[in-house]
């Protein structure tokens, strides 16, 4: 159920009037999983909303020492909505994270990172709201299996529409796969996730998420992509986090799995993010002009300054050893960092479907679902408004298939880095864009380093391919 508050009243009201009788508080560690603990309604009253709940941060990733665990949650009334998927009546609240001792927003929660963005965006002048839309791609596998150990390592996929199944020998095979690259996008039967999207969609919309289209995508063995409405950053980031949990928890319910790993198949498309976003001043659209494909000044800026930290960027946006499985060209992946009206194969598309003002944006083709949505939103405004206050200009548009070029003009178009520890390394070397108005600290830009050298890079290193399921699977 979808509610609308405003105040910590309304949220007491609402449970005594839904007969809520437990509060589900959920937060976001900073590689960007969903965290949890319930308290029954007794335990949540007015107090809780200013002076927070208590939990354990050293155990959360990227939080805290041992010697410092103590944290605080408190909770948004503005999020609560009921949870689909709870045997008992659940009202589930997205909280802030908050230092006990000093009182003050944790620097390094993630949604007080976005919220600093949005605040940032406004002390520029250059706007007073960021709208962002990202399609999440997605995978949904009737089977799913991986293990590591000292003597082996395997992973193995099973799903029922992909064209590896044709030929079962556990009972009839009914034809009409999918194959490699071809699944963009055909009704059933060979689609035959469709009701299961269906069941998503309207899942979303019960939590009071407007949703704009569903649809199969390229690759075959089940991938899929849900659109979401547009909105604002940190609420849009929140709605990131809902939309992976109602889209795992749907597939669990009807006995199947679902992941946003960027590129769980090999030789097919993975699952990416394109992020849509424009900046407004009140009902006026900004990034609408004059210019190419209908493109203002203050837009041109904004492309030229994702362009130029977009290696950096990608430390936040594609933050996996497995997404550079992804960004390999050949797979629609925008390893290009150009831009383009309607070329798919540039890091930077402006969508030319609407001449409505209100429909300029640029789409940032690069990231993926694996990311943080507040810490990735919010770097990609970030790197926005530095090519707006600089002037930055992104050269002259790449309105050709840029796989196709002869190899020397191609290789004078930059491209994306090749791994994680590029990204990485890329962002060590760029990342004052960032602190700009305190939004990212140093603190959090080397600390989220740290954790992804010491975790993802290290262990990679040690254990062959079929290990990056077990760390990347639930992302």
């Amino acid at each position: 159920m979808a509610y609308t508050l405003e105040t910590p009243d309304q949220v007491l009201q609402t449970i005594k009037d839904n007969d809520i009788v437990m509060i589900d508080l959920r937060f976001t560690d900073l590689p960007g999983l969903w965290q949890h603990f319930s308290v029954p309604c007794a335990a949540l009253d007015l107090d809780s909303f200013t002076e927070g709940v208590g939990f354990d941060g050293s155990s959360i990733r990227g939080f805290q020492e041992i010697q410092e665990s103590d944290m605080l949650v408190v909770p948004d009334p503005t999020t609560a909505f009921l949870d689909p998927f709870s045997e008992a009546q659940t009202l589930v609240l997205i909280c802030d994270v908050v230092d006990p001792i000093t009182g003050q927003p944790y620097a390094r929660d993630p949604r007080h990172i976005a919220q600093k963005a949005e605040t940032y965006l406004t002390s520029t002048g250059a706007g007073d709201r960021a709208y962002f839309g990202p399609e999440l791609e997605h995978f949904v596998f009737n089977e799913v299996s991986y293990d590591q150990a000292t003597n082996y390592g395997y992973y193995e996929i099973d799903a029922i529409e992909a064209n590896w199944t044709a030929r079962r020998t556990d009972g009839p095979s009914l034809g009409h796969k999918l194959r490699p690259k071809e699944g963009y996008f055909p009704v059933p039967p060979a689609d035959t996730l469709q009701d299961a999207r269906t069941s998503m969609v309207l899942t979303l919309e019960q939590i009071g998420i407007a949703v704009e289209a569903h649809h199969h995508e390229v690759a075959t063995g089940g991938q899929g992509e849900i659109d979401m409405r547009f909105t604002t950053l940190k609420r849009m980031a929140d709605n990131v986090m809902i939309y992976k949990y109602v889209v795992k928890n749907v597939a669990r319910e009807r006995g199947m799995t679902a992941t946003f790993m960027p590129k769980p198949l090999f030789g097919d498309n993975g699952s990416g993010m394109h992020v849509h976003q424009s900046i407004w001043k009140g009902e006026r659209p900004l990034f609408a002009g004059e210019g190419y494909a209908g493109s203002s000044d203050l837009m041109r800026f904004y492309i030229g300054g994702l362009l130029k930290h977009a290696p950096a960027l990608l430390a936040l946006c594609a933050p996996t050893i497995n997404s550079y499985r992804r960004l390999v060209p050949g797979f629609e992946a925008p390893v290009n960092l150009g831009y383009s009206a309607r070329n798919r194969s540039a890091a930077c598309r402006i969508p030319v479907y609407s001449p409505s003002p209100k429909a300029k944006r640029v789409e940032f083709r690069c990231p993926d679902p694996a990311c943080n949505p507040y810490l990735a939103f919010a770097a990609m405004l970030m790197a926005g408004l530095d090519g707006i206050q600089n002037r930055i200009d992104p050269g002259e548009p790449l309105d050709k298939n840029l796989y196709d070029l002869p190899p020397q003009e191609r290789a004078r178009v930059p491209s994306t880095p090749g791994s994680l520890e590029q990204a990485l390394d890329a962002l060590e070397a760029d990342h004052k864009f960032l602190c700009n108005g305190d939004v990212f600290t140093t603190d959090v830009i080397e600390m989220y380093l740290d954790y992804k050298r010491s975790h993802d890079v290290a262990e990679l290193r040690l254990r062959p391919h079929p290990y990056e399921f077990v760390l990347y699977y639930d992302v």
